[in-house]
């Protein structure tokens, strides 16, 4: 049972971590939060959150691995194969459409969606007029989503979320195996721009027609959602596309007015044309 004075120091150590490094986990949702930073004192051997603060803020070296415990770092290639389905189907068609096209995959982790979707674009033949954007809080998993190298272990669940996902082509053409490792096609990344941003503090930066920002709004309060979701309506042209997770859903944001359901079973929104 977590006392209450973890409960007391906890918005102290949040204050703190904006204060010191700017990154502002303030309106995050607290029973994930309470959950990873007790990992996190695990890990540093602290018994309170209070002497993690005292690590944290004396020792800046240490903030590094803190941030690697209160992001999430769990995805995989074409997860969800229904959504990547339904985007082929159903929200490609129309991107067609565009002359150009910019996506924004807010939160992208160690990158598997954002090569999902570029695997999925160059099939459908669109990638080569397409910029990526994959931004990230976490500069760690930023490299390695750059790297684009995964553990060979994981490949045949990629392959197989792939395979469902519609696929046109083999997963295979896109990677090179060795040593236990499978290293993803630079010409995949040639379309792709990496970029540190935080959906707690920072803005919209271009206008997209797609938004894919899956399994992230689950772990922020209300207010944090709202933010969110209104940084994505202010980014999407008018009649852009919004992908959410399968947990997520627009119901209640004060932002909810301004997009329809387009797959609602899949959570693929559209923004409405006014």
């Amino acid at each position: 049972m977590i006392s209450s004075t973890f409960d007391i120091e906890l918005p102290l150590l949040l204050e703190a971590l904006y204060r010191k490094y700017h990154y502002d986990f303030r309106g995050y949702a607290l029973a994930s939060l309470k959950r990873r930073l007790t990992q996190a004192m695990d890990n540093f051997g602290c018994s309170t959150l209070s002497q993690l603060q005292d690590r944290v803020l004396h020792e800046p070296s240490l903030f590094p691995v803190l941030l690697e415990f209160l992001t999430v770092q769990v995805s995989e290639m074409f997860r969800d194969p229904a959504y990547f389905r339904a985007l082929r189907d159903k929200v490609v068609p129309l991107l067609r459409t565009y002359p150009s096209l910019k996506v924004w995959v807010a939160g992208c982790s160690a990158g598997e969606e954002v090569y999902s979707l570029a695997i999925l674009l160059q099939e459908e033949g669109l990638l080569e007029r397409s910029i990526i954007y994959a931004t990230d809080i976490n500069a760690s998993a930023l490299e390695r989503a750059q790297a684009g190298i995964y553990d060979a272990a994981r490949i045949g669940g990629f392959t197989e979320n792939h395979r469902k996902s519609g696929a046109r082509t083999s997963l295979s053409d896109y990677y090179t195996a060795a040593y236990g490792k499978a290293v993803f096609d630079k010409a995949l990344k040639t379309n792709i721009v990496f970029a540190d941003h935080s959906l707690s503090t920072d803005s919209a930066f271009s206008e997209v027609q797609l938004v894919s920002c899956r399994n992230v709004l689950i772990y922020f309060d209300r207010q944090l959602q709202d933010r969110v979701l209104g940084l994505f309506r202010e980014s999407l042209c008018r009649k852009g596309f919004l992908g959410l997770g399968a947990k997520e859903s627009l119901r209640f944001s004060v932002h909810s007015y301004a997009f329809s359901d387009f797959v609602p079973e899949d959570r693929i929104f559209r923004k409405e044309a006014a």
